[in-house]
């Protein structure tokens, strides 16, 4: 690896160690990729900007957030982004990843045994309208994400009731329209949340558009929420 291939902009946001646990962790997914079909983002560009940098513009070009010593939760985190780039540059948060196909939560696990995190990581294997409604895990997350997992109603659904009351959860998405905005509100109006910000990205060498939306709680979501596996993503919420 040679620090050519990585854009400036991820530098700007990284350090030296932070890179050298990024690229320990490239050569991981793609050995496992043999295995288990993780990703095939795990080449120049494809790793360090559609993967790496586009799970960490959202926290370190934020500054008027606080991302530090949290505990963290990567809903649907599939080969381990954007959880493992959260937990690499944040290495006092706790983290907890969730998938629920077993081969990914079991790759995620043997990448955690071969890299040197300094967070305490746990991996889930379940559905997260199961851990939803769980009271060792509801309302009890200060950061949830999810990225690539389904359409904003429904992801909407299964972030609100994992977050503290002073919680922030975060939408990973591609485009953004006002209708998308405007469906979006309607939806979690019904999980006692709003959405506080969007904030949207060019990402570098022309690897396309990012929008991340913020979403909160104004009180902490309706018991029924999440509904039973599979409703949220089949009726997704309308308001």
């Amino acid at each position: 690896m040679t620090k050519e291939k990585i854009p400036k902009r991820l530098l700007k946001l990284v350090t030296e160690e932070e890179i050298m646990l990024f690229e320990e962790l490239r050569i991981k997914i793609k050995e496992l990729n043999y295995k288990t079909n993780l990703t095939r983002l795990i080449e120049g560009d494809d790793y360090w900007i559609s993967q790496v940098y586009d799970s960490l513009w959202t926290f370190k070009e934020n500054s008027n957030k606080n991302f530090d010593n949290k505990k963290y939760i990567d809903i649907g985190s599939g080969c381990g982004f954007p959880g493992f780039a959260y937990a690499i540059t944040h290495p006092n948060s706790e983290v907890y990843l969730v998938d629920s196909s077993k081969k990914k939560t079991d790759s995620l696990k043997e990448i955690i045994k071969n890299i040197n995190f300094k967070n305490n990581i746990f991996v889930i294997n379940d559905r997260i309208e199961n851990i939803g409604r769980q009271p060792s895990f509801r309302n009890s997350f200060h950061i949830a994400t999810t990225r690539a997992v389904s359409n904003p109603a429904t992801v909407s659904e299964y972030i609100l009731p994992m977050l503290k009351s002073n919680g922030l959860g975060i939408l990973y998405c591609g485009k953004w329209t006002n209708k998308d905005n405007k469906n979006l509100e309607n939806a979690i109006k019904v999980l006692e949340g709003k959405i506080v910000e969007v904030k949207n990205n060019f990402l570098p060498r022309g690897k396309g558009i990012r929008n991340t939306i913020f979403i909160e709680p104004k009180a902490f979501c309706p018991d029924i929420y999440p509904r039973s596996i599979g409703k949220a993503e089949k009726y997704p919420l309308k308001g």
